[in-house]
């Protein structure tokens, strides 16, 4: 009996994962891994355990347009709970804080959220996945340690409010990379006058993908019983997640230019110095940078393989 092959498919495309609550980032990905049997994948920005929603996930070659994806935008509804201010920010942590809740508006919050939109420097909390020399920030918050964190510039591009009860209030957010919702949630709060907690956080969209694009775990889970072929059916072509990028068209010599690092000169209009390269059988195979004068230098070219 030949040994089975360890390494794993060279399968590539995206998969666009609804991520269930209670499961890390990583925990989803090996999963969506094991079921495609792919050798090499990689999400496009992890969400807390807490919250659910839009989880792009590389397979294979497509891997190497994540760090294109993790720059995009995003947008998320999430429910802030007042009267109680947590370590983490959100439910899963440790209660630190309680406080009385004061009585509040639709427009008492509508009038706050011009006060968060805009470019802005935000602290990242504690319980992120950001490293300090080299340790997640979040081990050290356990562990009841603090650290300085430096500023980062990020902006929120639009706030608004979705619904309120007596004692919370839900928001559509959308914002930049690198936006901790959590900590934006717990600003509003205070400025209402009582410290909050996210309850719920849901992304909605991110990298151009929308929730009605995503799966379920469970729904791949079935799919597998159908064979490796119906999970394929499942997967976006890469060059689609950054369907923006202008095209360009290239000859085979060109193509083999390309992945030995060298610059190319085509004969197209610029229209953006990012573009995706696609071969004369108008097969995607990398991404590139182009300059007004035509000239091509390529950023991620793909090696495809059979599986």
């Amino acid at each position: 009996m030949g040994r089975r092959n360890r390494k794993g498919r060279n399968i590539t495309g995206i998969v666009i994962i609804d991520k269930p609550t209670g499961r890390s980032s990583n925990h989803v990905l090996q999963q969506v891994k094991r079921l495609f049997d792919a050798k090499k994948a990689g999400h496009t920005g992890a969400l807390d355990p807490l919250a659910t929603g839009v989880l792009p996930i590389c397979l294979g070659e497509a891997t190497k347009v994540s760090s294109y994806l993790l720059d995009a935008d995003k947008r998320y509804h999430v429910t802030c709970q007042l009267g109680a201010v947590t370590d983490s920010g959100d439910a899963d942590g440790k209660v630190l804080s309680t406080s009385d809740i004061s009585d509040f508006s639709e427009q008492d919050i509508i009038a706050l959220l011009p006060e968060f939109t805009g470019e802005q420097d935000q602290v990242p909390p504690m319980f992120s996945a950001l490293k300090y020399q080299g340790q997640p920030l979040y081990k050290l918050a356990r562990q009841g340690i603090e650290v300085e964190r430096k500023s980062r510039r990020i902006t929120i591009y639009d706030i608004q409010l979705l619904s309120i009860t007596s004692d919370s209030f839900t928001l559509d957010v959308q914002c930049s990379k690198g936006s901790y919702i959590r900590t934006l949630v717990e600003d509003i709060s205070h400025k209402l006058g009582s410290g909050g907690h996210v309850t719920m956080l849901r992304r909605i969209a991110a990298a151009g993908y929308q929730l009605e694009h995503a799966v379920t775990i469970e729904y791949l889970e079935e799919l597998a019983e159908s064979g490796l072929s119906a999970l394929d059916d499942e997967l976006s072509p890469t060059e689609n997640a950054l369907a923006d990028w202008p095209s360009i068209y290239i000859t085979d010599d060109m193509v083999d230019a390309l992945r030995h690092g060298q610059t190319i000169k085509v004969n197209q209009d610029f229209d953006g110095d990012k573009v995706r390269l696609f071969d004369a059988s108008k097969q995607f195979i990398g991404l590139g940078e182009m300059n007004e004068e035509g000239i091509v230098a390529p950023k991620r070219v793909f090696v495809l393989e059979t599986a």
